[in-house]
This record gives C-alpha cells, sequence and structure tokens, in this order.
C-alpha cells in the first residue's frame, strides 16, 4: 500500500507540472498512468482523472491570475459550454466499454497530437 502511494504522488506531480506547463495533465497524463502503474480499471481512471483535474487546475488559474495572464471573459463564457459538455460526458463514460474508451481516448490523443505538430 505504501508503495502505491508513493507512485500516486509521483504521477500526481507529474500530472500537476504538465498541467501547469501545457494545461493537459488530467486525462493525458493520470488516465494512461492509472491504468499502468496503479491498475485501476478504465472507467474509473477516467472518472477519477476527472476528480483530480479540479484542484490541479485551480492551483493552476491562481498562479495564472496572480500573473495577469487570463482572460476572465473567455474563462466564463467557454467554462459555461464546458460544464454542460462535462455533463454529457460523464453521462456517455457509463455507455462505453473500456476497451471502448481506449480506442476513443487513443483517436482523440492521436488527433490532438496532429493537430500540435501541424
Amino acid at each position: 500500500m505504501k508503495r502505491k502511494f508513493y507512485i500516486s504522488v509521483l504521477i500526481g506531480a507529474f500530472a500537476g507540472a504538465a498541467n501547469g506547463l501545457f494545461g493537459a495533465g488530467g486525462g493525458t497524463v493520470l488516465v494512461p498512468a492509472m491504468e499502468k502503474f496503479l491498475r485501476v480499471e478504465p472507467k474509473k481512471a477516467h472518472a477519477s482523472a476527472i476528480a483530480v483535474i479540479l484542484p490541479l487546475s485551480v492551483i493552476s488559474a491562481v498562479f495564472y491570475i496572480l500573473k495577469g495572464s487570463l482572460y476572465i471573459n473567455y474563462i466564463l463564457f467557454t467554462s459555461t459550454g464546458g460544464i454542460l459538455g462535462s455533463l454529457i460526458g460523464a453521462k456517455l463514460l457509463s455507455r462505453f466499454t473500456g476497451k471502448q474508451l481506449h480506442r476513443l481516448f487513443g483517436l482523440f490523443m492521436i488527433i490532438a497530437a496532429a493537430r500540435m505538430i501541424i
């Protein structure tokens, strides 16, 4: 159990750093790491990652607010859509198998990577 605690803290530290640097630590780091190193089943890894994203995002946002690096109007408008989307996504999660989630998540990551490279 102690080993899993240390692994969890290391995964969280890496995800937090990725979130602060790229704005993408939850899904891209937490989900695969929880599945591989902590042996968390896919649906629970996705749901757990979402719960972890909130404190990571709050800490990063506070830092950026203090630096004056945020567009508050865009945050308010985007958050409105994000809340709606998160409700839809949470409902949809239960409809997928672990294998389907892996494929969908992998496809999403490939598309995101291709957009970043191009």
